[in-house]
């Protein structure tokens, strides 16, 4: 009963915006959940919505495409 749920996520982050962000963050020493998996891609607009449905397929319980 004192098992706390902690979901797993994969994010697509666009290499010229949201990857800048979250490099921005490593560089600042700010630290985000662990329970996070990053997928650089070249642009938001070019991930497939296979692969979202694929995500979710293969045990993930949330994803996120950030631009």
């Amino acid at each position: 009963m004192g098992v706390k749920f902690e979901p797993k996520i994969l994010a697509f982050l666009c290499k010229w915006c949201s990857y800048a962000s979250a490099d921005l963050a490593g560089v600042s020493r700010f630290q985000y959940p662990s329970n996070i998996r990053v997928m650089l891609t070249m642009c938001s607009g070019r991930v497939d919505p296979v692969f979202v449905m694929e995500g979710l397929s293969s045990g993930f319980d949330g994803v996120f495409v950030f631009g």
